[in-house]
C-alpha cells in the first residue's frame, strides 16, 4: 500500500486506543515507580478523545488540527500537552485526504519538530522521546514505499527505544530526583508511545 487514506488514518487511531487502553495499567503502574502513577489513565484519555474527534474528519490538515486542540480541552498534564502538540505539528504539513509515503514520512517529522518545541528532553533522558524519536527517524530514514513496512520500521525503532530506558537514569520530570533508583523499569511514556506506533503498523 502506497498511501495513506483519512479510513486507514483512523483505523491506525482506533487500534492504538485499544492496545494502549489493553495494557493501561501496566502503564500506570511504571509511572508509579517514580512518578504519580496515572499515565495510563492519561495516555487513555488522550487517545480517547483523539478517536473521538478524529471520527468526524474529513481531510489531515483539519482533523489533525481538531485532534491537537481536542486532547489539549479534554485533558491536562505533560502527556495531553505532548501528545496534542505531535498531532498539531503533524496538521503543519499534512494536507488534503490521501498522503503519499513521502506525504506521510513529512506528517510524522512535523509532528516531532512540534514536540520538540514543548521539551528539550532527548534519547538518553529515560521520556517518552525515547522511542519518539528512533521511531520518526526510522520513518524518515525508511527506503521502503509501501506506508506498512515505513510504520513498521518506526515501530521496532520505538520499541527499541523504550526498552533501552530500562537502564537510563532520569533527567525529567519527578522520576530525575531518584537518581540511580529510576534504573530497572521501562518510562512509562516511552513504553505507550512504543506501544501506540505498533499499533500504527499492526493497523494496516
Amino acid at each position: 500500500m502506497t498511501n495513506l487514506t483519512i479510513d486507514i488514518f483512523k483505523k491506525m487511531l482506533d487500534r492504538a486506543l485499544v492496545d494502549i487502553k489493553a495494557r493501561e495499567d501496566e502503564f500506570s503502574q511504571l509511572d508509579a515507580q517514580t512518578g504519580d502513577g496515572d499515565h495510563g489513565t492519561a495516555i487513555v484519555a488522550a487517545l480517547s478523545a483523539t478517536t473521538k474527534v478524529a471520527a468526524n474528519g474529513t481531510e489531515f490538515k483539519g482533523m489533525l488540527n481538531d485532534i491537537g486542540f481536542g486532547i489539549m480541552l479534554e485533558t491536562s498534564g505533560s502527556t495531553s500537552t505532548l501528545l496534542g502538540a505531535f498531532f498539531l505539528g503533524m496538521s503543519d504539513v499534512a494536507n488534503g485526504t490521501e498522503l503519499s509515503a513521502e506525504d506521510m514520512k513529512a506528517m510524522f517529522s512535523g509532528g516531532l519538530t512540534n514536540v520538540r518545541k514543548q521539551t528539550k528532553a532527548a534519547v538518553g533522558d529515560k521520556t517518552m522521546m525515547d522511542a519518539l524519536i528512533p521511531a520518526v527517524e526510522a520513518i524518515e530514514g525508511s527506503t521502503a514505499t509501501d506506508i506498512k513496512q515505513i510504520l513498521a520500521e518506526g515501530a521496532k525503532a520505538a520499541i527499541a527505544g523504550a526498552d533501552a530506558t530500562v537502564d537510563m537514569v532520569a533527567k525529567f520530570g519527578r522520576a530525575r530526583n531518584y537518581g540511580e533508583r529510576s534504573k530497572g523499569f521501562m518510562d512509562s511514556g516511552a513504553a505507550s508511545w512504543s506501544c501506540m506506533f505498533n499499533s500504527f503498523a499492526e493497523a494496516i
